[in-house]
């Protein structure tokens, strides 16, 4: 036992005896609770979006319309979307897993409602569904690490933990919710003092997250290579190492062989496919057998631990040499021209600051709360459970430095972190003997704890401002994918439209006509086709329109896509048509007067 450990006892202090006791006896059901609360408030606030199906993201769009191909019959293993680049179709990488719980809600609400609003209450209920599952995941997390009785401070900061947050938003339906609900469990996983339990629950939501997609696998090798390290320096630990990797490799390949489609059956780098199958059930396989014979020698263990990710190192070098580079497998000039400028893919310092502060602030709170609490409790046995949380935390900020899409997870991780420091500073200011210290300090010790204090702050900071030019391209963009706008298109026979990449998803969602492209890597053909069209030549734009079947063009003047092939080609066809240059192969057609939408007939 430790100096800390009287103090401790006096924080638990602070939360009366009877509510103590309540904490502790039925915090899963006042976490769920508490999620309804929550998720009550999300659908209040954002019922405006429910009610205008307004799904903000490309993604968003595509994991509806993919739920809709599956309900009107396309094969379970089929995942091509046939409205893009009609007739061969558009080829996504993702699973059937996600699809699930979207599918259920609108076949359950068709039974009262017609198949309009039973998509849009199922759109804004499905991303809130693995909310409840992050919030647990937290809650046992704080439990076992701070005390019995903070979790309910845990659940506020990550509350507050925005840019987490917004992956569960109503209207949010694509994967990253589920994917960070899986994370949470790996973290109550990684701390849990049930060796059998806590190595099945790290391998089982690896294995989930996998077969949703690979957004998180980088993640999901720290999970493993943790628990390696818990093994080497315990051998004790033998046992949570050999059920994770059973875990590991048998649900990957359960998750490949019920969700990956006939397109991910093959040897890709983007998804869940043979190659990554491959290597988790050979790295099960490996840490198995670690587990199961390990030496006695700690440094005897390092080294095997060491051998057997060289092994997985160097086989998958030889086995499958064109997943070095990078997943996608898109040609040169598809990433010069867009994944290289995709804004989420860029780190962290390449943001504005008032992007890059507002994200930042809670990891880095957490990591110091980590590191803290580790300190505290280094002769205690949760002393353990902490070093994997800090060591995560510190992966997941480091992540920050390569890919700015790494911040609700590295928010996500850093909340039990933040719930240290403040189990640890705000009872002392509630008790302090100056009242404006327990009022102020213990508002201001919060506000800073939590990292509140940055999305507020932020607010005031005359730093990177949006210029009105920013201003204008972002309106312009939201102004053009909004349901009433692209739904006055349904005024034509439905046809093939010719538009930009991300206009694509949602002109298929919310019209009944067809498009050529949108944001997704394996169709680089596709995309190309388009962005050569609007800023090479009016005469190659013809010739690639019509190649397409496509007898209408649609342009939204001013969108943020649209300034790339004006930049690009500044004599191109989309920078003639924003000058009001039609060539004589296209006709105007008719829409309401205040429509930002440019539409055309293709002669």
């Amino acid at each position: 036992m430790t100096d800390d450990a009287a103090p401790s006892r006096l924080r638990d202090e602070i939360v009366p005896s009877r509510l103590r006791d309540e904490l502790d006896r039925h915090w899963v059901a006042l976490t769920l609770v508490a999620w309804l609360v929550i998720a009550a408030w999300m659908l209040v606030d954002r019922w405006g979006q429910i009610r205008w199906l307004s799904l903000g993201d490309t993604d968003d769009n595509m994991r509806l319309m993919q739920v809709r191909a599956l309900l009107d019959g396309q094969g379970w293993y089929d995942l091509r979307n046939y409205r893009l680049n009609p007739p061969l179709g558009f080829n996504i990488h993702w699973s059937r897993l996600v699809d699930l719980p979207i599918a259920g809600l609108i076949l359950f609400f068709r039974l009262f409602t017609s198949n309009s609003w039973a998509e849009r209450l199922a759109c804004g209920i499905a991303p809130i569904l693995p909310l409840s599952i992050t919030m647990l995941g937290t809650a046992a997390t704080v439990r076992r690490l701070v005390s019995p009785y903070a979790w309910p401070l845990g659940l506020i900061f990550l509350t507050g933990a925005t840019a987490t947050q917004l992956m569960f938003a109503p209207m949010r339906i694509d994967h990253h919710g589920w994917q960070l609900a899986m994370l949470s469990l790996t973290v109550a996983g990684l701390c849990d003092p049930k060796a059998l339990r806590g190595g099945a629950l790290v391998g089982i939501a690896s294995a989930v997250s996998l077969t949703i997609g690979l957004e998180l696998l980088p993640y999901a090798a720290m999970a493993g290579a943790i628990l390696a390290l818990r093994w080497v320096w315990d051998r004790g630990e033998a046992d949570r190492l050999m059920v994770y990797a059973l875990s590991l490799g048998g649900g990957s390949a359960l998750g490949f062989a019920v969700f990956a489609s006939n397109a991910n059956q093959v040897m890709r780098c983007d998804a869940l496919t043979p190659v990554w199958l491959s290597v988790m059930i050979a790295a099960g396989l490996l840490l198995f057998l670690l587990g199961r014979f390990g030496p006695e020698s700690r440094g005897a263990r390092l080294a095997l631990a060491v051998a057997a990710g060289a092994a997985i190192a160097v086989g998958f070098a030889v086995m499958f040499p064109q997943c070095l580079g990078r997943p996608e497998q898109v040609s040169p000039e598809l990433a010069h021209n867009w994944l290289d400028n995709v804004r989420e893919a860029k780190p962290i310092y390449k943001h504005a600051f008032r992007t890059g502060f507002a994200m930042a602030t809670l990891p880095i709170i957490g990591l110091i709360g980590a590191i803290v609490a580790t300190w505290r409790a280094r002769r205690e046995p949760i002393a353990l459970g902490w070093v994997c949380v800090a060591l995560f935390t510190a992966f997941a900020g480091a992540m920050l430095l390569w890919q700015v899409r790494a911040a609700p997870a590295a928010q996500l991780l850093a909340v039990s972190g933040a719930t240290a420091l403040g189990w640890l500073l705000l009872p002392w200011l509630l008790h302090h003997r100056l009242l404006p210290v327990r009022v102020f300090g213990t508002v201001a010790g919060f506000l800073i704890v939590s990292g509140l204090f940055a999305g507020l702050a932020i607010q005031y900071f005359p730093i990177d401002r949006p210029k009105p030019y920013e201003k204008r391209v972002n309106a312009a963009t939201g102004n053009c994918l909004r349901t009433t706008v692209l739904a006055q298109l349904n005024r034509y026979p439905a046809q093939t439209i010719f538009t930009f990449v991300d206009m694509g998803p949602r002109l298929i969602t919310i019209t009944h006509h067809d498009a050529i492209a949108g944001p997704y890597h394996r169709n680089g053909d596709a995309i190309l086709d388009v962005q050569h069209a609007f800023d090479g030549p009016t005469d190659r734009a013809h010739a690639i329109i019509k190649r397409h079947g496509a007898t209408m063009l649609l342009l939204c003047p001013n969108a943020a896509e649209s300034t790339n092939y004006k930049s690009r080609g500044p004599n191109g066809f989309y920078a003639q048509m924003s000058r009001n240059e039609v060539p004589a192969w296209l006709t105007p057609l008719p829409l309401p007067a205040k429509s930002p939408l440019r539409l055309y007939k293709v002669d």
